[in-house]
């Protein structure tokens, strides 16, 4: 199920604003280490974060089509990692164990465990997945979606992430630098 507590208080980052630092446990052995930084996953063109998690069908029906944005990021020389801030008490499909598997199953980017939840508000993500594209110099450059469709690519009518890379590489602004993330809430403790 898609339901958890809307998220309360401020917005987070926006398009614009700095990206805040992090310091998180890898549950992807094969890609950057036991712990990872900003910096480590930053690259000559910046980094793209994705707050994500196991269950949610959102993800589940877009995990083919993120993997393709992270290896087009590494093509373009950009970083991609993955957050999982649920709550892995009450969603124990999120659980740390249950991360390190996912992540096992042919995941090419690191993929970090938000325990404490304090990375997903800093950011104000509210759902998964939900995407923030950062550039060189740790501005926030896009904030949003993927695309329109996330559980059936076949009615996938936009391309935003993509465009926005797009963009970046190109040294143009980007002409939807906001949209509305389609996905299940993030699940927050009680």
């Amino acid at each position: 199920m898609c339901f958890g507590l809307d998220m309360k208080g401020p917005s987070g980052i926006e398009p614009g604003d700095a990206a805040p630092d992090f310091n998180l446990k890898n549950a992807n052995f094969t890609k950057n280490g036991d712990n990872v930084s900003l910096s480590d996953v930053m690259s000559k063109n910046g980094v793209i974060i994705l707050f994500t998690c196991n269950h949610c069908p959102y993800v589940v029906g877009s995990e083919s089509r993120i993997e393709m944005m992270s290896i087009k990021a590494e093509k373009s020389n950009i970083g991609f990692v993955g957050i999982n801030s649920n709550d892995p008490i009450n969603y124990t499909t999120d659980s740390w164990e249950n991360m390190v598997k996912r992540a096992k199953n042919g995941m090419s980017y690191a993929y970090l465990v938000d325990d404490t939840q304090e990375v997903a508000v800093e950011y104000g993500a509210e759902r998964t997945p939900e995407f923030f594209l950062i550039n060189s110099s740790g501005i926030v450059v896009y904030r949003g979606r993927l695309d329109d469709s996330p559980r059936d690519p076949s009615h996938a009518t936009t391309s935003e992430l993509s465009d926005a890379i797009d963009s970046v590489l190109l040294g143009n602004d980007i002409s939807q630098s906001r949209t509305e993330s389609i996905g299940c809430s993030i699940k927050w403790k009680l």
